[in-house]
């Protein structure tokens, strides 16, 4: 009997990569999903920090792919994997922001690689599509992402394969070249049009958002961090920190944030750990702030003003409450002026 082909798809859940996945099944080919959170997703840092509001929240997008193909999808948390080391230290350098795409790639497929082994699979595909992002979908780009992954041969792009040269499994034809995709560029009317031809009609909306790294006020908020520290290793709770809330910096060792919803109070609380944090009365409604580093006794009364700024209470004073690990404080303070504060805004 002839062993069934088994495939191994990133699947982000968005239209790209489910269009690769239904392209392959209609081929007869086995499909498993690999969705790998790098602790750097827009929607899913959301998710597991509690920033959503109940009514935002997403369900997760490729599980969500997932169930539209009846295709199972395995969740992998790559955060503390190594990949940390690979946001710090790129090899090949950056896009517009502190992006490392190649990088970031390559780590991805390596960890890819081992599921294909781990679960027998025959090779791995994505829904890259040639020449739609500038740093990681060009030819070379790819060609070396494929190498330095240890996947030569066994990377399919279902969308641009007529394009790239042929795969293995293309090769020995245990995957139909003639009925792959031949996309190029930043267009996305194919993508549509082979989404109404297989019958698709809910997906994840492509977005350059939808990873911090390519955002600018995140990186001017991580490039501060480690300027000020750059010893300091990257660990997934500063991570999510980072992308929470208004963030200012009172002195290289002391900062603080200030949750902009309630959702991303929450979330402060959530990382609080052994940081001071403040909060208005619960009469008044506003912000929780977190106080990273040794703060003074100005610090502290600095930041509660600066709380009171973001409350409800625009004229008199604002009772402010104090609390940490063993510690709790109640302050009186007037609410910061603006030409105080906006000079510390990272």
């Amino acid at each position: 009997m002839t062993k069934k082909v088994k495939a191994v798809g990133l699947l982000s859940g968005g239209l790209d990569s489910t269009l690769a996945a239904a392209m392959l099944q209609k081929q007869g080919i086995e499909v498993l999903g690999l969705n790998l959170y790098t602790g750097f997703c827009v929607t899913e840092t959301k998710r597991r920090t509690g920033a959503y509001k109940p009514e935002e929240y997403k369900p997760n997008e490729a599980l969500k792919s997932g169930g539209d193909l009846e295709i199972p999808v395995e969740i992998v948390d790559i955060a503390e994997e190594g990949y940390f080391n690979v946001i710090k230290n790129p090899r090949y350098g950056r896009g517009k922001n502190i992006n490392p795409c190649i990088d970031c790639r390559i780590f991805m497929f390596q960890r890819a690689k081992k599921y294909m082994e781990e679960v027998g699979a025959d090779f791995i595909f994505t829904g890259e599509v040639l020449g739609q992002r500038p740093m990681s979908q060009h030819r070379q780009a790819m060609q070396i992402i494929e190498e330095r992954a240890g996947l030569k041969g066994l990377l399919l792009r279902p969308l641009s394969a007529k394009l790239l040269d042929p795969t293995l499994p293309e090769q020995d034809g245990r995957v139909d070249r003639e009925r792959l995709g031949d996309l190029n560029g930043r267009s996305r009317k194919p993508q549509l049009q082979m989404a109404v031809d297989f019958g698709l009609t809910d997906w994840a909306q492509p977005a350059g958002g939808c990873c911090y790294l390519t955002d600018e006020n995140f990186a001017r908020k991580f490039t501060d961090l480690f300027h000020h520290d750059p010893e300091r290793d990257l660990t997934k709770r500063e991570a999510n920190l980072l992308a929470i809330g208004r963030h200012f910096r009172l002195s290289p060792r002391v900062k603080f944030i200030v949750g902009r919803n309630e959702g991303e109070n929450r979330a402060l609380l959530a990382e609080q750990q052994n940081d001071l944090c403040v909060a208005p009365e619960e009469e008044v409604n506003g912000p929780t702030s977190l106080i990273q580093g040794p703060a003074s006794a100005e610090d502290i009364r600095l930041v509660a003003a600066a709380t009171a700024r973001y409350s409800d209470v625009k004229d008199g004073p604002v009772r402010i409450r104090l609390f940490g690990p063993g510690r709790e404080e109640w302050l009186e303070v007037e609410p910061l002026a603006a030409e105080t504060l906006e000079p510390l805004r990272i």
